[in-house]
C-alpha cells in the first residue's frame, strides 16, 4: 500500500512537471513567431527611371533657367503601408535645360557650362545619389498634401551633407509613388561660380540655392 502511495505521488509530481512545462512552452511560441513576423515585413520597391523626374531650377539676378536630370536607378522600402527607406541615383550626364527648348544653340552652351568644373563636373562625378536615413510620418495630413518628413545625405561631387523635405508619398497595392520639393545649397558642394560670397559682381550673382522637384514610380519587386 505504502509503495502504491509513492509511485501514485511519483506520477503525479511528473505529470505536473509536464503540465507546466508544455504551458510554459505554449506561452514563449507565439511571442518568437511575433519576432520572425517583425523582421519580415519590409519590402522593396524598384524604382521605374522611366516614369520618374528629377525637374531643377535655378536662379540669377537676370533671370532663371529650368532643366532636367535623369534618374539611373533607386529603390523605396515599406513596411506595410509605410515608407521606411530608400536610395536614388540621378545620371548627371542627363542634364538638360528646357526653359529655351532643346533647339536653342545658347542650350548646348549653358548645359556644358553646368557639365564643367565650375559647377558639377559631370565627367569626374557622373552621378548624384540621396539616400534616406529617416523617415517620419506628419499626423492628420490631408489626401494630397505632404504626408512624410522625409531626411537623408545628399551626395554631389563628393560632398555628402544632410537634407530634410516633406514629401507626399502614396503607396497602392504594387506601386509607390512619391512627389517633393528639395531646396539645395550649392555652395555646401563646392559650387561657387558667381557667388555672392566670393565677390561676384551684384549683376551677374547666380543664387546660392537650387531646388530640385521629385517625382518617384516604384513598383514592388517580384519575389
Amino acid at each position: 500500500m505504502q509503495n502504491n502511495l509513492i509511485v501514485n505521488a511519483t506520477l503525479a509530481a511528473m505529470l505536473l512537471t509536464s503540465t507546466t512545462f508544455a504551458t510554459i512552452v505554449v506561452k514563449e511560441s507565439p511571442v518568437k513567431s511575433a519576432v520572425r513576423k517583425g523582421t519580415a515585413k519590409a519590402v522593396t520597391y524598384t524604382v521605374d527611371p522611366a516614369q520618374s523626374a528629377i525637374n531643377w531650377n535655378a536662379k540669377k539676378v537676370t533671370g532663371k533657367h529650368d532643366g532636367t536630370v535623369k534618374m539611373a536607378k533607386g529603390q523605396l522600402t515599406v513596411d506595410g503601408n509605410k515608407l521606411t527607406g530608400g536610395t536614388f541615383v540621378a545620371d548627371m550626364t542627363t542634364m538638360r535645360d528646357i526653359d529655351k527648348g532643346e533647339s536653342n544653340p545658347f542650350n548646348e552652351r549653358l548645359v556644358n557650362h553646368l557639365r564643367s568644373e565650375d559647377f558639377f563636373g559631370v565627367e569626374k562625378y557622373p552621378t548624384a545619389t540621396f539616400k534616406i536615413t529617416d523617415v517620419k510620418p506628419i499626423a492628420n495630413a490631408k489626401a494630397g498634401e505632404p504626408n512624410y518628413t522625409v531626411s537623408g545625405d545628399l551626395t554631389i561631387k563628393d560632398i555628402t551633407k544632410p537634407q530634410t523635405f516633406p514629401a507626399t508619398v502614396n503607396i497602392n497595392g504594387n506601386v509607390a509613388q512619391a512627389t517633393a520639393k528639395m531646396v539645395v545649397n550649392r555652395l555646401e558642394y563646392d559650387i561657387k561660380y558667381r557667388a555672392a560670397i566670393i565677390g561676384t559682381a551684384a549683376d551677374k550673382i547666380i543664387d546660392d540655392t537650387f531646388s530640385l522637384d521629385l517625382k518617384i514610380v516604384a513598383n514592388k519587386a517580384s519575389m
